[in-house]
């Protein structure tokens, strides 16, 4: 009897390891960096979650960049790849709501997911801090296609999906993925494929941005130079990879001329792009929550579609 419960007990921990193993093998997470450039060490600066539920929700304060891999369950993936950066005005990150919940909706559409969490601008932590978030970008997109065959991903099918602040650094990379902010080891572009921009910050111009995005990433007293510079509605060329976006007009954070800016420079520009202004949504409403938001993803699908990224 006690051999029978011994041998029953044996294959509960081989099954129930097996079961964690897998788990692992779906959604790892890998540091982004061996070396991160142009780092500087606070012992002070100490990384921030926000726990609910076993989830975390946020966080802040990051020293340390990841990407976070959500591989579809289905045994015939579409070989797409998306890099999802969760907004948070520049001074956290939402990761649940505008992170591990979106992976696992583009999971649904057989899309491999990345997560990443970038370090938020701090003069604590970097020598050239509007360059920081913009470095880790860059870096999550040469990561992935350099790493493509091992997640059966095609190198031309890697976008990237940004929410709120997420978005300004979506369109950041968007428009100067070709920028020389760091020494990469790997030899490969860090231009997306394509962008979806969810209620993006795209200008850094006083008149519009979110003023918390713009202090936090430029300081203070920015010169024109650098908000011209970073206000990337004013730095698209025919390069700038097609864009989907999505924005409401009640949205009294993020104005919705940031994403009409940007959709009137891609269209000047002859890049294929498709904008959304709901009517009502507010702002931060992840994959939709309410009004007429909450009906964006079956467009951003059917968008998906048009272009090839899923069957």
């Amino acid at each position: 009897m006690k051999k029978n419960n011994l041998k029953k007990c044996c294959l509960i921990c081989c099954f129930a390891f097996g079961f964690i193993q897998n788990l692992h093998s779906q959604n790892k997470i890998l540091p982004l960096w061996k070396s991160i450039p142009d780092e500087i060490k606070s012992s002070e600066y100490k990384e921030k979650e926000v726990i609910k539920e076993g989830k975390i929700q946020s966080t802040s304060l990051v020293t340390i960049p990841t990407l976070s891999i959500f591989i579809p369950k289905e045994t015939k993936p579409n070989q797409t790849a998306v890099i999802i950066f969760p907004g948070g005005g520049y001074s956290h990150l939402s990761m649940d709501k505008e992170g591990t919940k979106v992976a696992e909706w583009l999971n649904s559409l057989g899309i491999v997911a990345f997560v990443l969490k970038y370090r938020l601008p701090s003069d604590q932590i970097m020598k050239n801090k509007t360059v920081g978030p913009l470095q880790d970008a860059q870096e999550a997109v040469r990561y992935v296609r350099s790493n493509a065959v091992k997640w059966n991903i095609d190198p031309n099918k890697i976008g990237t999906m940004g929410f709120s602040a997420g978005g300004h650094l979506g369109s950041t990379l968007a428009t100067h993925f070709d920028d020389k902010t760091y020494e990469s080891k790997f030899n490969t572009s860090a231009r997306p494929d394509f962008s979806i921009l969810i209620y993006p910050v795209i200008s850094m111009d006083s008149n519009i941005t979110h003023k918390g995005s713009q202090m936090n990433l430029l300081g203070k007293d920015p010169s024109q130079a650098i908000i011209d510079n970073f206000s990337n509605d004013k730095r698209i060329t025919p390069q700038t990879p097609p864009t989907f976006l999505i924005h409401a007009s009640d949205d009294g954070a993020v104005l919705p001329e940031n994403s009409i800016n940007y959709y009137l420079g891609l269209k000047k520009n002859n890049v294929s792009a498709e904008l959304h202004i709901y009517e009502k949504g507010g702002h931060g409403f992840g994959l939709g929550v309410k009004d007429t938001s909450q009906f964006w993803t079956n467009a951003c699908k059917e968008w998906l579609k048009t272009n090839n990224y899923i069957f």
